[in-house]
């Protein structure tokens, strides 16, 4: 079969594919530290692994990921003072998106879905798909959708998940949710016997500058990922893809289901 990385075909298969039509699919994630079991990569690795499978339900093209993405939140990601978290300023960000739009919409691409694999780098990535898109003019004829993987967890999933309360997508960092799906995806790259044992991290309704450390549990992890699993794994991702994938469908004319809505609210940090 032929791959949907378009870092492993040539230029000229590319320029068939998206002269064919092709969505192109662009995974935007971090180096940003995931507790002592999971790889920095994470967020870029799952992002990309999602887009791959969506890709191949769509006869899609996923390009090399975005790999660094905005500082490390403490009440989200645990902070940047954790060695090997290497962030980029927001204005650097938007203007990665923004340049890699309007390449994008050079090659001919006029369906790009960029799937944001790090919490922090919502609204940078909005501004740099905005700003491509003021670039380029009302007449570009491009279109452009921001997903955010999580976000197609169905509640019915969370709910067999979390029989004890899903303690929210922000205190999800390198815990339940993260560690399945790497269980599922690259198992050989979690480090089980490291996962640390403790509750969700208690944090106030606040930030400080400079960040309280103090708060963060010293490993990293802001939920314990003790109950995390392969099959945990399969049923996020199945919904994620097929969230993902249906809503492409949707809003680029393609034949395929209504997208459902997000199966709880947005956290706001």
């Amino acid at each position: 079969m032929n791959s949907v990385r378009m870092d492993n075909i040539s230029w000229v298969e590319y320029e068939q594919r998206v002269r064919a039509g092709s969505v192109v699919f662009l995974p935007c994630g971090a180096t940003e530290q995931h507790g002592p079991h999971l790889p920095l990569g994470t967020d870029a690795l799952l992002a990309s692994a999602i887009c791959e499978d969506v890709a191949r339900e769509v006869q899609g093209v996923v390009a090399p990921a975005i790999s660094y993405g905005y500082k490390s939140q403490p009440r989200s990601g645990g902070g940047q003072h954790f060695c090997g978290t290497t962030s980029v300023d927001g204005a650097t960000l938007s203007a990665m998106i923004r340049d890699a739009v309007r390449e994008f919409h050079r090659h001919g691409v006029r369906r790009l879905v960029i799937v944001v694999g790090h919490f922090e780098n919502q609204w940078f990535v909005t501004e740099g798909i905005e700003l491509a898109m003021r670039d380029m003019g009302e007449s570009s004829g491009m279109e452009v959708m921001r997903v955010e993987h999580w976000e197609f967890c169905r509640g019915e999933t969370l709910d067999a998940i979390f029989p004890d309360g899903f303690p929210g997508i922000a205190l999800e960092h390198a815990a339940v949710i993260e560690t399945s799906m790497m269980l599922h995806y690259y198992p050989q790259l979690v480090l089980l016997d490291s996962i640390p044992d403790h509750g969700p991290a208690e944090f106030p309704a606040y930030d400080m500058y400079p960040a309280r450390t103090a708060w963060v549990p010293s490993g990293g992890v802001l939920s314990s990922a003790k109950d995390s699993s392969s099959e945990k794994g399969r049923l996020l991702v199945t919904d994620v893809v097929d969230g993902i994938a249906t809503a492409v469908r949707h809003e680029f004319g393609m034949t395929g289901r209504a997208p459902a809505t997000s199966p709880y609210p947005q956290v706001v940090d």
